[in-house]
Formats: structure tokens, sequence, C-alpha cells
């Protein structure tokens, strides 16, 4: 039972006031001249003001209301080191069972985990926090607690204008002494040129180390390993080399701290994405021909080829005794091309090339060379392959898995890809491809050879040979086996995607990552990681991914099209995931690079204190702590919150009414006769 007396005032409460103290003051004077019934007066004035103001008497019938507190577990990627996962569990059980000893506390538990995106990169726990008391009245606030380890990373900068109404209390898993070495990448380039040396800028950090030189090792993706000794906290350049197009992997590793907390982070990488500054193709047509057009246009529609295109239109034999004055040609320089300059360029193409006595034998021979040393040579064959006089009898013939057998197949075909081709990434996949119907046009001429087709990808007339891929030495070549792809790009009979086909073989030749056949790569859409294995096998291994944390997750990889394997997981850290099949390897950076969680692992009360300063509340080291957990007890309102080996949380004495009963005071007849008696008495004393 709750009794108070309220107010309903018939008129505005100055209103009021300025007539009783009218009254008042006339009371007062006839007190002070000795008039007669001056107090029955007064009764009276004091009946009738009690009257304007029309009180009456409350009684609330009230529902107590708990207090609610929130605890915030950090289930963050740095609170897996260590013991510090044990050490939030069995707290956040004691603290269920402590917080239900209480009496009126209900316990509100949310879990904050690392965020994944480059956005929300780190531990969010105040995020966590306003998500949780969005819901929760703050006359019902207790307080919070936090148990994590202190490396938050949404601390308000103004813990004054938090907002929250009630204690915020810090419980630390790990130690305050604690010792960690890392290594932290200042600055690294995300591209670099093929063949042009990239500076990687790094230091050390130590949290309790001896300031000792620290010997750093650095891995390349070739395998190639290198040790260097650096001072804690200087900062230190690394010259290396882009060596291909496509990933460059650059491993640092720390060696160890002795007694540090984890080498997780005694590892960084960087990832250089080697670009080529030009392709330069060199494009020896031997004769024109309506295909030669379809090379030109290829490659001069792509804005990074440079091309040297020569077309030979006057061979030895053809001398007509024309004056050289009167010639618009510019010379062929084969010296130039071929002995200097050979090695500089990307691609050599030979477009229905044959022996003309233009280059010797020598040159030819420069160019089997070149391939041998990671070169690349593009065959385009027609009718001169064929002849005696055809590449096949130069030194070239070396680096050639395909023997002319020097006939010419005349016929309507309809281009293949053969088994190995649709496995193959060059034709896999090709617009327009079915086995049973393929929507491509015909050719009409095919050079006969007597190639097994091991290193075929196409087909054409009797399933001969139609292009070939093979590698020699350290380089590739292609050799197109008819001159009719022009064809295609004329539109007839329907076409074909000759541009498509080109440009894909071209760009194999030229060793780009995304073509070749073997290949692993990871790459992240959203809360997915899907590693794809390209390969020409019939098979492959299962693939270990090792998360930023040093977690290792195996996974089956399944065939998703011909030469193509693929498996994904469910990204849960940001950071560096490095993937292997025991031959082949790639990192993917899900999120930021260089996450938070993977850089900053000592357990700190630093960045919690500030607010718990501001809002009363207090810092706690679990491992300091009696039984793993501080007394938790129900404070009185504008009290003290926190003290040495105790958390306090707010009793608010919070109440919801449920039912009123109101009595007035004045609108029965019992007062009205009360007041009508006071002013009868007083006129009656007045008229005696």
């Amino acid at each position: 039972m709750n009794w108070d007396i309220h107010f309903a005032p018939w008129f505005p409460w100055w209103l009021i006031a300025t007539l009783v103290a009218l009254g008042m003051a006339i009371i007062a004077a006839s007190a002070l001249g000795r008039a007669r019934g001056w107090m029955l007066r007064a009764v009276a004035l004091a009946l009738l003001g009690a009257a304007l103001a029309n009180p009456s008497i409350r009684n609330e019938e009230r529902e107590a209301l708990s207090d609610i507190a929130v605890v915030v577990v950090d289930r963050s990627q740095s609170q897996t080191i260590a013991n510090r996962a044990e050490q939030t569990t069995a707290a956040e059980a004691r603290l269920m069972e402590v917080i239900k000893r209480l009496g009126n506390t209900e316990l509100k538990i949310v879990t904050a985990r690392s965020g994944i995106s480059a956005e929300e990169d780190g531990t969010r726990l105040f995020a966590a926090l306003d998500s949780a008391l969005a819901d929760v009245p703050p006359e019902r606030f207790a307080g919070a607690i936090l148990l994590t380890d202190g490396e938050v990373h949404d601390v308000p900068a103004d813990a004054a204008k938090t907002g929250i109404n009630g204690p915020v209390h810090g419980l630390l898993t790990g130690s305050p002494d604690e010792k960690d070495r890392r290594i932290v990448i200042d600055t690294a380039p995300r591209f670099g040129i093929v063949g042009k040396p990239q500076t990687i800028r790094f230091h050390v950090e130590e949290t309790g180390g001896t300031g000792e030189p620290v010997r750093v090792t650095t891995l390349l993706d070739d395998g190639t390993l290198n040790d260097l000794f650096v001072v804690p906290g200087e900062v230190t350049e690394l010259l290396v080399i882009v060596a291909h197009g496509g990933q460059n992997i650059t491993e640092l590793t720390a060696a160890a701290l002795p007694g540090e907390i984890t080498d997780q982070n005694n590892r960084a990488i960087s990832v250089i994405e080697g670009i080529r500054d030009r392709l330069r193709v060199l494009l020896v047509s031997g004769e024109p021909h309506p295909g030669e057009r379809t090379w030109r246009n290829l490659l001069k529609s792509d804005p990074s080829v440079d091309l040297v295109h020569f077309t030979i239109l006057r061979p030895p034999e053809k001398q007509d005794g024309t004056p050289i004055k009167e010639l618009s040609l510019i010379a062929f320089p084969t010296r130039e091309l071929f002995v200097e300059k050979l090695d500089e360029f990307d691609l050599v193409i030979f477009d229905r090339y044959n022996r003309q006595g233009v280059l010797p034998q020598l040159y030819l021979a420069n160019v089997a060379d070149y391939v041998e040393r990671g070169g690349a040579v593009l065959l385009a064959a027609g009718p001169d392959f064929a002849s005696p006089s055809g590449l096949y009898y130069t030194p070239l013939g070396g680096i050639l898995s395909t023997v002319p057998t020097g006939e010419m197949l005349e016929g309507a075909f309809k281009p293949k890809v053969t088994a190995k081709g649709e496995r193959h990434p060059v034709t896999r996949g090709l617009p327009g491809w079915s086995k049973d119907k393929p929507a491509w046009g015909r050719w009409f001429r095919l050079v006969d050879t007597d190639a097994t087709g091991e290193d075929a990808v196409m087909s054409g007339l009797q399933d001969k040979p139609l292009l070939v891929l093979s590698r020699k030495g350290e380089g590739r070549v292609a050799t197109l086996l008819s001159d009719h792809g022009w064809l295609w790009a004329r539109g007839y009979d329907g076409g074909g995607p000759q541009t498509e086909l080109l440009r894909r073989m071209a760009h194999w030749l030229m060793k780009e990552p995304d073509l070749e056949e073997e290949a692993l790569t990871a790459r992240q859409s959203k809360e997915l990681l899907t590693v794809t294995r390209q390969t020409m096998g019939e098979s492959v291994a299962d693939i270990a991914i090792t998360l930023p944390s040093g977690k290792v997750e195996r996974r089956k990889l399944e065939e998703a099209t011909p030469g193509q394997w693929q498996a994904s997981i469910t990204v849960s850290e940001a950071g560096l995931h490095k993937v292997s099949d025991g031959k082949l390897s790639t990192v993917a950076a899900v999120g930021s690079a260089d996450p938070r969680e993977s850089a900053e692992l000592i357990a700190t009360a630093a960045k919690l204190q500030p607010v718990a300063d501001a809002t009363g509340g207090g810092i706690t080291w679990l491992a300091e702590a009696r039984d793993g957990l501080p007394n938790i007890i129900k404070v009185s309102a504008g009290r003290q919150l926190a003290g040495s080996g105790w958390l306090g949380l707010k009793a608010n004495n919070a109440y919801r009414v449920t039912a009123v009963t109101e009595i007035p005071l004045f609108a029965s007849l019992l007062a009205l006769a009360a007041m009508l008696m006071g002013l009868g008495a007083m006129w009656y004393r007045e008229g005696r």
C-alpha cells in the first residue's frame, strides 16, 4: 500500500496563492487590531484554500520491476589465444550463477565477434552493447559487464558522452604481464611491374622483449629464403623483384620471443600483383592473305600490347628489277629484331611464313633458343607449313610437337574442342561450343600432321589436330594448323568466337595467370571464401586453409566444370587466409589484409579504463580475482559502484503501477458542511 496526497486545483496555483495571500494579509491586520473572530476567519480561509486546491488521498498498488544487467562476451579472434577462451567460458558461467543469486536482477548476455569486412575490422563490443540496450528501459538498467581481453576497437572517443545510465565494468582475460612480438608492414605496394624492384617497409614490435636484434626470415613464392636482422622499433626496407604476373607473395617471419603468448602475429605477408608494363609482340607475316588483318586487329585492339608487324611483300624470288629508290617499303631489320632485341618480345608470331631467304637459319635458331629460355611462339600455319620449305624443316622444328605430312586436307568441317580442350583454360567454355551441336561456322582447310594429338585442344577434319598447345623448356608454343580462322571473324556460316579464342591463346602463351592449366585461386564474396583449383588432371588433392588465427581447416574439392574444382567455406576471421593443396599455394585477403585482431594481441586495461571511470565502473583481471571472479553486489543509486575485489550493479527500485484508488477530500458533503460551518461560525462571531 502506497498512500499519498494528490492535488487537482480548480484554478491556477498562482491565482489561488494570490487569493490566500490577500486573505492572510486581512487576517493579519485583524489580529494586530485585536478584532473579534480573526481566528475563525483564518480557519475559514484555510478551508476555502484547501477546497480550491481540491486535495485527494491516492493509493497506488505497485509491482516491483527487476533490474537488468547486460554482459557482453568477447568471442573475437584475439580471445582464442592462450587460455582466454577457457577463462571466458568459465567466467560467463559463474556470472550467470552469481547474478541469479542477487535476486530481482535479470541477466542479458550478448556475444560480440570480430568484424569480417574492412569497415567493421576489429572487436566492436560497444556496438553490441548499444544493440542490447536498445530494448532495455533506462530506469531498469543495472550496469554492463564486458568480458574481454581489453582489445576493443570501438571505444567511444568521449567516455563522458556515452549516454549509458549505469556502470560499465571490465572483466579481463589474459594477464597484465604478457609478452609478445609482432611484425608490422608499414608500406607495401599493391601492384608492381614485372621485372622491376619494389620496396616493402616493415618493423618489429615487442612487448616485454629485450630490444636485441631479431632474425627475420623472408620467403618468396619461388621458395627463395633469406635471413636479415632488424632492431625492434626501427623501420627496415626490403627490396623484392616482381618476378611474374599475378600474385607475388613475400612472407616475413620473425623469430619467436621466449615466453610470448603466441606467434600468430610473428608472420606477415605482402602480396604484390605483378602486371606487365607493355606486352611486346612481334608479328611476321610471310605474305598478304585474308587472315593477316585478323591478327593485326586483335593485337592492336589491346592497349597494353606494343605490336611490331612486318609483312614480306617482296621475297628474294620475286625480284623484278624495280629500283630501290622507287619502292615505298621499310627494310626488314632482321638482325635488330632476331639478334639484338629478341628477348625484349613477350610473343613472336609467324603467320603463314616459310623459308624465303629473308631470315637466316641462325636467326630461327635464336628463336628456338628464345623459347627454351622462356619465350613464346605462335605459328598460324597454312599451305606454307605443309610445303618442304615450311618452318618445321628449320631449327624451329625442334620446338614443334606437330610433324607435317606434306598434305593439305580440303573439305568443310566445324572445329571441335577435344577432351583435353574441354579442360584447358584456353578452350574451356568457348561461346557457342556444344558437343552435340556446336553453333560455329565451317572452315575448309587443314594442315595434315602426324601428331599424336596429346597436346591438341581443338580438332578439325577427320579429327586431326587443329590447335596444339605445348611447352618447350621454359617457354610455350602454339600451332594453329589452319589459315581459315578469319572466316569466323567475317561471320561466315554463323561465325564463331575467333576473337576470344585468339585472345586466350595469345595470353596463355604470354603466361597470364588466369589461363594457367595448373592454378589455385581463392576469392571472397560476402561471407564465403571460394577456392578454385584449375587442373588438367582427372582428380585433385584436398586443400588445407590456414586461418589468420593459425587454425587449419581441410576441404574436399568438387568438380564444378571440366578442369575446375571448387570448395567454399564460411569466413569467420578477417585477415590473410593461406590455401595449399601440397603442390600449389595462394593467399586471400578477407576484409582487411592486416586486421587489428591479429595485430594487437596483448591483453590491456588501458582502452576500457576511461569508460569505466566515466560511468563509475571498475576493471578486474580474472587471473587476479579470487575464485576467478570478483564479488558482484547490488548497490543503491548514488553510492560507489566499484572497489577493490568487488563490482556493483545499480539497484534502481523500479516499479509498475497496477491499480490506483483516489478519495477526494473536499468533494464530499461532509467536507462541504465543515466549510459552511467554518464560514457560519465566522459570521456569527462577527455579528456579536
